[in-house]
């Protein structure tokens, strides 16, 4: 069946539908992964995103059980060819059925490469992917121009308090859409996790009196999240050593007078190099983020830059002065990798009085 994707700038590109069928609009986002194509799917960060894969075969594993959480988030997905039959031993299915199983519409035989390119040049837009061959032009672009992603941090927070038992430290998760490994990093490390929804009030969380407070990624504009902020504020006077990762650190900054605004693009990707500025290392990071924070608008006295990103300069973690918070843009708890930051989380318990 002939599917198309319709970019609000008018732009059309005609391929083949693949998964669900129902018409979807969304924000259109490009991932340069080469492998890792299923925790895309299932990370909660791309909740009102369509994505893009730039590498050109997906799905030549499959689906294996390297979710990052109980289901997937993406609204469409757009490749140029899948795999009609996967090969790998830990292989449970196609991504064909995957999608078909989750209601998720996509389409394949696009010219990713043209179409990142449109991306990068006219920047992220929104767009409509659709099977209805007599659609009208003028009234898509209308419905397009129309789309924001919203509240979507509601949407893909967890319902209820959740525990990983562990023998270490006790952290306190605040669940804006985190990914699985950023709970397992810890627990891996013996840390307690106790996971709580997004929209908990800070004096609860401190009533359990935590060893540290971890504060996860999540989709959408970190400014949506007023509410958060204002419990963040309370986190941040409390003294309890914090960690934030992607969403976290933005809404971290905004709680203390830092501005964010929403990049051309966006950083997608297992592939993007970041420099700490206190020791002139450079790191392999996986990112995913469509916004980042205006470092420059943060007094110093509350915060430095802790991290930058080589390619375009901008903001990747701050360290926040007189205080044990550090916050980064990146996902130290990448899956499938790099896991070249992953001693961030050493560091975090390290903060929390270390292992004993």
């Amino acid at each position: 069946m002939k599917a198309f994707l319709i970019l609000e700038d008018g732009t059309v590109f005609t391929g083949e539908s693949i998964g669900s069928t129902r018409e979807v609009v969304s924000e259109i986002v490009f991932n340069t992964s080469m492998t890792g194509y299923l925790e895309v799917l299932t990370d909660p960060s791309y909740a009102g995103q369509a994505v893009v894969m730039t590498y050109p075969l997906i799905g030549n594993y499959g689906i294996t059980p390297d979710m990052e959480s109980a289901k997937p988030w993406v609204d469409g997905y757009i490749v140029r060819e899948l795999s009609r039959i996967p090969s790998n031993f830990r292989c449970e299915g196609t991504i064909q059925n995957f999608l078909k199983e989750n209601d998720i519409p996509g389409i394949s035989g696009v010219d990713t490469r043209a179409l990142t390119k449109i991306l990068r040049e006219k920047g992220t837009m929104n767009g409509m992917i659709t099977t209805n061959e007599n659609y009208d032009l003028d009234e898509v672009l209308k419905r397009l121009a129309a789309y924001t992603t919203g509240d979507v941090v509601s949407k893909v927070t967890c319902r209820e308090t959740k525990v990983l038992p562990g023998h270490g430290k006790k952290v306190a998760l605040l669940d804006f859409g985190a990914k699985n490994n950023i709970a397992k990093s810890l627990n891996e490390r013996g840390c307690e996790v106790t996971i709580y929804p997004a929209d908990t009030k800070a004096e609860d969380i401190l009533a359990t009196e935590p060893d540290g407070i971890m504060l996860s990624n999540g989709p959408g504009d970190p400014k949506e999240c007023k509410a958060i902020i204002e419990e963040i504020k309370k986190l941040y006077a409390s003294d309890v050593p914090i960690f934030a990762i992607c969403l976290g650190h933005q809404l971290m900054a905004l709680a203390n007078g830092a501005d964010t605004h929403k990049m051309k693009y966006g950083h997608r990707g297992g592939n993007h190099p970041v420099k700490d500025l206190e020791t002139g290392r450079v790191y392999i990071s996986s990112q995913n983020h469509g916004y980042v924070v205006d470092a420059e608008a943060m007094d110093p006295a509350v915060a430095v830059p802790a991290f930058v990103n080589v390619n375009d300069g901008t903001n990747e973690g701050l360290k926040y002065t007189g205080k044990n918070i550090f916050t980064v843009q990146f996902h130290p708890e990448a899956c499938p990798g790099p896991q070249d930051s992953g001693y961030l989380f050493d560091r975090f318990i390290d903060m929390m009085g270390g292992t004993k």
